[in-house]
């Protein structure tokens, strides 16, 4: 499988994130990226959030009024289907950086600002039980931790590298 990064997204905490030119991106997570409640949010486990483009269409078409940075990810990519993403595979990004998928998002009432029931429409019950059959899997968005670090810019390729 292999897609690309459409945007790097970044914020001073919560959502949405705005794009920047380009990020470097470490164990810690993105730089220049913060984290309005760092109690549920960031870490070596959930360095990085990833949503595909893909996903955040099909929410517009819900009628969320969604766009790239909306939900908070730091990477938005295109080209990958959300659902063959599967927990513990590894991906490249770039020239040199490394993640590796550690669990599903678990939607936050913050993301109501787009609309009343996007938390039930990204994520059921079959998610929350890291289920891949779920038809909503992937929509909320993947949590990934750094197995290399590096400089990410929109246009470089997404690959898996490890299932």
């Amino acid at each position: 499988m292999t897609g690309s990064v459409v945007q790097i997204n970044v914020s001073r905490g919560g959502v949405p994130k705005r794009p920047v030119e380009q990020a470097r991106i470490t164990r810690d997570g993105v730089d220049g990226d913060s984290h309005a409640h760092p109690q549920f949010h960031g870490g070596p486990k959930q360095a990085v959030l990833w949503i595909t483009s893909e996903g955040t269409a099909e929410l517009c078409a819900l009628g969320f009024p969604l766009y790239a940075g909306a939900l908070g990810e730091n990477i938005t990519t295109q080209g990958l289907d959300r659902r063959q993403i599967r927990l513990e595979q590894r991906w490249a990004i770039g020239d040199d950086l490394i993640i590796e998928i550690t669990k599903l998002r678990v939607p936050c009432k913050a993301l109501n600002v787009y609309g009343t029931g996007i938390q039930a429409s990204m994520y059921d019950a079959l998610a929350k039980a890291s289920d891949p059959a779920s038809l909503k899997w992937g929509l909320s968005g993947f949590y990934a931790s750094v197995v290399y670090a590096g400089t990410v810019k929109p246009g470089d390729s997404v690959r898996l590298i490890e299932a």
